[in-house]
């Protein structure tokens, strides 16, 4: 969800690529992350909050950090089942809203609920559920607009991590046109 009603109540807000993200932490766990338009970062007030940036900096940095900080989404038993297929997602994959639902006896509309109230987006990855057919679904509630604008880069940063390998056993490429007869 994207707010920003200027109000200074974030823990820490970090920048990001044409957007920001504001921290919230109760006791001793992340609770909160809010997509923000662009601003200024502000530095941590707890030392979770610390922790929080420095990972999600990490993140932002290269997609294949991989998160390890106190969660505390509460939700539903239904959302709680959503967002651990989503943390089971592995970076640069996706799953259809359909494929999340068969895993968990549910219905794809109701997982894209779900996906939407994720209060913890980017360390429970949302952006990785994803529409039929690969489109890009919604994402925090959102089918237009500058959120789905976040999600097609998040997608976009984890893709770039997936590396191209070229295989001893694998058939040689040729530069010859498919349809074309061997000489």
């Amino acid at each position: 969800m994207i707010k920003d009603s200027g109000a200074p109540d974030w823990d820490a807000v970090i920048v990001a690529p044409g957007f920001a993200l504001g921290i919230r932490t109760a006791d001793d766990a992340l609770t909160l992350i809010e997509f923000l338009p662009p601003r200024s970062p502000q530095p941590a007030r707890t030392l979770l909050a610390a922790e929080a940036t420095r990972q999600i900096d990490a993140y932002l940095r290269d997609a294949r950090h991989r998160f390890d900080l106190p969660l505390a989404p509460g939700g539903s038993a239904h959302q709680n089942a959503v967002w651990a297929v989503m943390q089971q997602i592995a970076v640069g994959d996706t799953l259809s809203y359909g494929e999340v639902a068969r895993r968990i006896g549910s219905a794809p509309r109701a997982v894209g609920a779900a996906c939407g109230a994720n209060p913890l987006p980017v360390v429970i990855p949302c952006h990785r559920i994803v529409g039929a057919g690969g489109a890009l679904g919604g994402f925090a509630h959102a089918t237009q607009g500058f959120l789905p604008g976040i999600k097609r880069w998040l997608l976009a940063h984890e893709a770039a991590t997936r590396e191209f390998r070229l295989s001893a056993n694998a058939p040689a490429l040729s530069s010859r046109r498919p349809d074309a007869r061997p000489s």
